[in-house]
């Protein structure tokens, strides 16, 4: 499975995110949860890596080096996460997204053991 076009969408489904972390492949996009540490406390993605929205500007450099395999960003509801997949892109790092619905939508359609808040 890939990521979809990046001039079509700025989302890809939480199915999709699922379906790329259980394959545990290399090639697989870069998963980002962009909450904060409290948020991080009550739940979170199994394989999802942790950088807060506030320290992604200094984590560019890193984000480039991986853009090539696809970089998506969750947060709680898929509005923090849109605004640091625009600001990927802006940087030239086109092929950013963010996960729709967020993990409130990964807990309802994904799995219902990571609580809701």
């Amino acid at each position: 499975m890939s990521l979809p076009d990046p001039k079509a969408t700025e989302e890809v489904a939480p199915e999709d995110v699922a379906a790329w972390l259980a394959a545990d492949d290399a090639s697989a996009p870069v998963v980002i949860d962009c909450r904060e540490a409290d948020e991080l406390e009550i739940c979170r993605i199994d394989g999802a890596r942790w950088i807060p929205l506030g320290q992604i500007p200094a984590a560019i450099d890193d984000l480039r080096r991986e853009s090539a395999r696809g970089i998506v960003i969750s947060c709680h509801h898929g509005v923090r996460s849109l605004r640091a997949a625009r600001y990927l892109r802006q940087q030239g790092i086109e092929r950013a997204f963010s996960m729709e619905g967020g993990i409130d939508a990964w807990s309802s359609r994904i799995d219902s053991s990571v609580p809701r808040y």
